[in-house]
């Protein structure tokens, strides 16, 4: 075969909207210094000033299939920064002169210039709640106040979710546990006085599980999860500067569960004290709770899963 029979390369250069512009793989930069020619339909592609500034000039057009096809004859090398739309009149013309078998094609080459990294769907989130922040008429009207009872449903929901085994429902649910968070950050934004957004909340939590994990990011040492627990009260307790072990406990949270909470609190401090008695339901689940503490049982947990098991013997009766 001649060099002008060579039927060329067409490379399609794709990038991660989630990932900086410029921000390019090697083998991206290497193709793109070695191209015959670059072209790109969209004067306003977010890549164009990094590649001027690399010295890879850019024709800025919108070729047909066959157009490109001939461009590439005698062995040259195009290569294609698809637009935010992808472009895809350009990719349905190129798979029809392949699949017509009339038309000598150049070898196609889809070559990703950027990845996603772990965690870059959080900034499509953080982007669609701002949309809907903005825009919607509903979301646009909400407060931390309006949202707490939400807050407080998904969670259940997201614990059934976890006690029925169910992949998918969890996935939902952590998903919508996760709205609230960021809904609630996209509302703080607005704050007049004391405004933060979600990137604060994500850098309050990175700096706590830093510190609290003084054995892993550290010098400390910890084999035992009974040793990363004592690491984390210590430096909890270094954090908040309570004046009681009871501190910190939401009162609001479901009656044996807060029993327990205020049980283990006592017996991590080492604090000998008696339950207080009295007659009633109440006293009796009280000391109930502690048990269960104290043999490492969560109450709450257990108790609705007798609850469940209760439900599926009235169903069964019915």
């Amino acid at each position: 075969m001649t060099a002008a029979q060579e039927p060329g390369r067409i490379v399609l250069l794709t990038a991660s909207h989630r990932v900086a512009p410029g921000l390019l793989s090697w083998p991206a930069w290497e193709t793109l210094r070695a191209a015959d020619l670059v072209l790109c339909p969209d004067a306003g592609h977010p890549q164009l000033p990094y590649l001027r500034e690399a010295g890879v000039a850019v024709e800025i057009s919108v070729p047909e299939a066959r157009e490109l096809v001939e461009v590439c004859a005698g062995g040259r090398t195009v290569v294609v920064l698809p637009s935010g739309e992808g472009d895809r009149d350009l990719t349905d013309g190129l798979a029809r002169l392949a699949g017509s078998g009339r038309v000598q094609m150049p070898n196609l080459e889809l070559l990703p210039g950027s990845y996603d990294l772990p965690g870059a769907r959080l900034l499509d989130l953080v982007q669609v709640m701002d949309r809907i922040r903005r825009s919607c008429p509903w979301s646009s009207q909400q407060t931390h106040k309006g949202l707490a009872k939400y807050a407080l449903e998904e969670a259940y929901e997201l614990v059934e979710a976890v006690e029925e085994g169910d992949r998918d429902e969890l996935r939902e649910e952590l998903g919508d546990v996760l709205l609230q968070v960021v809904f609630h950050a996209r509302i703080a934004e607005e704050d007049a006085e004391e405004p933060f957004s979600v990137d604060d909340v994500a850098a309050g939590i990175v700096e706590k599980l830093i510190h609290r994990h003084p054995h892993v990011f550290g010098s400390e040492t910890a084999e035992t999860p009974e040793e990363v627990k004592e690491h984390w009260l210590r430096m909890k307790a270094v954090e908040k500067r309570r004046a009681s072990v009871t501190d910190g406990v939401p009162l609001g949270q479901p009656a044996l569960a807060l029993a327990a909470k205020l049980s283990a609190r006592a017996h991590t401090a080492g604090l000998e004290v008696p339950l207080p008695s009295g007659e009633g339901v109440g006293y009796r689940l009280l000391e109930l709770a502690a048990e269960a503490e104290r043999v490492g049982v969560d109450p709450e947990a257990a108790l609705r899963a007798a609850a469940r098991a209760y439900r599926e013997a009235i169903r069964a009766a019915e």
